[in-house]
């Protein structure tokens, strides 16, 4: 009997099994590459494409500005805001209205500027500009 653990002793395997750890690290390159594409494109964006050259177009840019009080103003003259929508749908109907530009003071609430936006969206002006100053460094 003492022959038999002996012959036993010699059959045990010393090394690890590798075909566990080379299964799961298939079934993980699997998901991550079913995965990572996903990620990637997960919020569908056209950028636009830049130029170094400035931007010329024959549409006529319209300058709306709001100053930090709220109030409106079109190609610098002050208006409200029932006077600023009967003025965008008025040249949205001639077809003057292409390209609009808002210029927001820094301290102005944000809904001014959104409501401004919201007004520009509906008359159908779809090429907007927020204007900014340079950085001063």
């Amino acid at each position: 009997m003492a022959f038999e653990v002996d012959n036993l002793k010699e059959d045990v395997m010393s090394e690890i099994n590798m075909t566990p750890l080379v299964d799961v690290m298939l079934v993980l390159l699997i998901i991550f590459m079913i995965t990572v594409p996903l990620m990637k494109n997960a919020v569908p964006i056209d950028l636009p494409k830049a130029s170094a050259e400035k931007y010329r177009s024959n549409s006529k840019i319209i300058q709306i500005g709001i100053n930090s009080n709220g109030q409106y103003s079109w190609n610098d003259a002050y208006m409200d805001d029932d006077s600023l929508r009967i003025k965008l749908e008025e040249q949205s109907k001639k077809g003057l209205l292409t390209q609009v530009h808002i210029m927001a003071d820094k301290d102005v609430r944000y809904e001014r500027v959104a409501q401004l936006m919201s007004s520009v969206q509906r008359v159908g002006v779809r090429q907007v500009t927020l204007v900014t100053q340079p950085k001063a460094h």
